[in-house]
Formats: C-alpha cells, sequence, structure tokens
C-alpha cells in the first residue's frame, strides 16, 4: 500500500507542476513588439542565471546586460532597478511555479502523509523543470538577508504559511502525524531533503555517485514514508 502512494504521489506531483506552470498561448503580436518581448525574456533569463550562481545582492544590473548581451542602457530600458526587475521576475518566473504548492495541503487535507511528501515531489520537480530553482532559493530564500525571500513575504504575506501550521497542528491532535514534530522545522527539513541535494548536483565531485531527480524522489518518499529504521517483518 505504502510503495503505491508513493508511485501515485509522484505521478501527481509532476502533473500538478506541468499544469501549474504552463503558459496560456499568447495572442499574435506586431513583430517589433514581439522582438522586444523577446529581448525582455533574454535579459530576464539572464538575470536568473545569474542571481542563481551568485546571489541577486551580489549581481549588478551591467553584470546582467553583459551576459545578455545588451549595453546597461538597453537593461534600463526594460527595468530601470534591479528592485523592479526582482517584481518582475516574482511575478513572471516564480509565482507560476509557486501555484503548484499552494492547495496541497487542502487537497490532502485528511493525509497528513501524502500532502508532506506530495510537498517534497513538488519541490524535486520544480527544481527539475527549472535550473534555476534550487540553487537560488538555497541561496536566498532560506537566508534571513535573502532579498527574494523578503519580497515574496511582502507580496504574498503568510497566509499559506498559517494554513500549513493549522494543519499540521491539527493533524498532530488527531493522532495522525508524530505530535514531537516542530512545525516550524518541517519545511526547512523539506528543503534540506528535497532542494539542497537539487542544487548540489552539478557540483557532485567526478567519480562520485550518480543521483538523478528520480533517485531523489524515491529516496525522499522512502524516508517519509519509512524512516531509516528497519522494516518490521
Amino acid at each position: 500500500m505504502a510503495d503505491r502512494k508513493i508511485s501515485e504521489v509522484a505521478g501527481s506531483a509532476q502533473k500538478d507542476q506541468k499544469e501549474a506552470s504552463t503558459p496560456g498561448r499568447r495572442p499574435g503580436r506586431p513583430r517589433s513588439a514581439k522582438k522586444g518581448a523577446d529581448k525582455r525574456e533574454l535579459l530576464l533569463d539572464a538575470a536568473l542565471k545569474l542571481f542563481a550562481q551568485y546571489g541577486i545582492a551580489e549581481t549588478p544590473l551591467s553584470m546582467i546586460a553583459k551576459e545578455a548581451g545588451v549595453t546597461t542602457a538597453m537593461l534600463h530600458y526594460y527595468f530601470r532597478t534591479r528592485e523592479q526587475l526582482l517584481d518582475v521576475m516574482i511575478e513572471e518566473r516564480f509565482q507560476p511555479v509557486r501555484a503548484g504548492f499552494t492547495d496541497i495541503f487542502q487537497t490532502h487535507a485528511d493525509d497528513p502523509l501524502m500532502a508532506i511528501t506530495h510537498m517534497a515531489q513538488c519541490m524535486i520537480d520544480a527544481a527539475e523543470k527549472y535550473p534555476w530553482v534550487a540553487p537560488l532559493w538555497v541561496r536566498e530564500v532560506i537566508s534571513e538577508s535573502g532579498m527574494l525571500k523578503k519580497r515574496m513575504e511582502e507580496r504574498n504575506g503568510d497566509k499559506n504559511r498559517k494554513i500549513v501550521h493549522e494543519c499540521i497542528t491539527r493533524w498532530q491532535a488527531e493522532g495522525k502525524l508524530n505530535p514531537d514534530l516542530n512545525p516550524a522545522l518541517l519545511f526547512i527539513s523539506l528543503f534540506g531533503l528535497t532542494l539542497f541535494p537539487m542544487a548540489s548536483m552539478k557540483m557532485r565531485q567526478e567519480g562520485a555517485s550518480p543521483i538523478s531527480p528520480d533517485m531523489l524522489r524515491k529516496h525522499v518518499a522512502l524516508l517519509l514514508f519509512h524512516g531509516v529504521a528497519p522494516q518490521k517483518p
């Protein structure tokens, strides 16, 4: 039964992320407008790559312009400041990814193990689909001083955090979840199990045992469903 649940939650998480992050079809635009949009997307792509590599605070606009192959003046035409660029990036790149996580705890309101495992699987799926997710979130979101974390909290508030906390405490009171678990540490634990390994995959030393997203999905699901203690016959 547990093995079947592991397979179900992995497939469901991948489906949710695909649906949440697939943009709708855009109407036709004049050629000049399309060129402008393409240039803007190029700048966002360059910014994401550098933010993930160096951090937001350490990446000046001039570095982004150089990475994108445009002048700094051209970059300022689209984004006057780094803060404005970050706001656009959150709206157009991060919010669609975040949408895949929004309703997980409400969808699995009566099954805490499925909810928590599904959340972990969605984190892995997002990091696999978008290479910048894991290194940037590890660098910025977990850090108390991270610009991205502060900007996201200002935009989205703490509604989802409260929902999750209420679900966890209710499950514990109902005897459906280990009462000794610390709700505040649960997401930090999930980050450590998912995004950190995904971020470190490219940095693994030559000759080290290979790790794939599929291997990580199974490993995390097994940990959450069975723990590390040997299974009783």
